[in-house]
């Protein structure tokens, strides 16, 4: 086993500011755990802060999610001990070692791997949040899907479909549609054509529901006309970069729009919430209603590979980063 590190960031800018840097296991502290991390969720948002689209404090170690084995708690936690397997969600995860709060890890069924467990948790209470807790999808609902091959819309899809939803998929290519039908896309239109023109032409001129749209600034006009009246149109996402603004006038001309901009972790955060999302997870996961998908593995020194892959839209799937 090689000596504990991190990647860190000094600077913010391209993937190559990504540094590999030697620092010690913290000790945990009353209600902590320290983990060895096996497995390391790589999302978008992580390309976000290394870049400065979303401001951080330097020196940064990014990462949302990590899954590994408790090596030691602290004073006061009971629920877990050290040889449990564990996932989380937490900050600076791309590290040999992570010490959190053992209030907010997961223990994990025994079905679950830790890479399992790292590809689906972060994206997996992100389709939850989207389906349960922002638009609650319903039976007969159509509703446009962004990115359908990718982390988070790998399980959305298959988890809307599940609920009775027609799903429409928007990707870039035939590989990436046939992959996003197999997931249960009943059709998939691609993102350099008209999409709002074909989403009307697959809907007998009625427009979508809702979009789940995790691509920003490039789908922000084609998600809008793509709905119906009081449609919703959830941005999640800033895959192409930050959305204009949009003024509420234009809401209005377009059907009484509803736009909504949520944060997993407003939801997991609230009270019951991380509970919640997790058993409807967990039992997703467990009726085999979602799998978990790593389409690409890089090893957590490599993860400037990674930022680069995520962001020339070359994964499928999750990816992981693997200490």
């Amino acid at each position: 086993m090689s000596d504990p590190y991190v990647m860190q960031i000094n600077e913010t800018g391209g993937p190559d500011v990504l540094v590999k840097t030697a620092r010690d296991p913290i000790a945990p502290g009353p209600g902590q755990a320290l983990v060895r991390q096996l497995a390391i969720g790589l999302n978008f948002i992580d390309t976000y802060h290394r870049s400065g689209l979303y401001p951080v404090s330097l020196p940064f170690v990014p990462g949302s999610e990590g899954a590994g084995v408790i090596e030691a708690v602290g004073d006061g936690v009971r629920h877990l001990k050290a040889g449990d397997r564990v996932a989380y969600l937490g900050s600076a995860t791309y590290a040999s070692h992570y010490t959190g709060p053992a209030a907010t890890m997961l223990k994990l069924p025994d079905n679950l791997s830790e890479a399992d467990a790292a590809a689906v948790l972060l994206k997996g209470l992100t389709a939850w949040m989207l389906l349960f807790e922002v638009y609650r999808a319903s039976p007969g609902d159509t509703a446009l899907i962004w990115a359908p091959v990718g982390g988070v819309g790998s399980l959305l899809v298959p988890w809307a479909t599940s609920l009775g939803v027609r799903v429409i998929g928007v990707t870039s290519s035939a590989e990436k549609a046939a992959r996003a039908r197999d997931l249960g896309a009943s059709d998939v239109v691609m993102s350099g054509g008209d999409v709002a023109n074909e989403v009307r032409k697959l809907t007998g001129g009625e427009g979508v529901d809702v979009s789940y749209d995790s691509v920003g600034k490039a789908s922000a006009a084609a998600s809008l006309d793509s709905l119906k009246p009081r449609g919703w149109w959830v941005s999640y996402g800033n895959a192409s970069g930050a959305v204009e603004p949009i003024a509420p006038g234009v809401l209005g001309q377009k059907g009484s729009l509803i736009l909504t901009r949520p944060s997993l972790f407003a939801f997991v955060g609230a009270p019951g919430g991380m509970q919640r999302g997790a058993a409807a997870l967990f039992g997703a996961l467990k009726t085999g209603t979602i799998t978990p998908h790593v389409g690409q593995t890089f090893q957590l020194e490599e993860a400037a590979d990674a930022h680069r892959a995520i962001e020339g839209g070359k994964t499928v799937g999750a990816t992981l980063l693997l200490p």
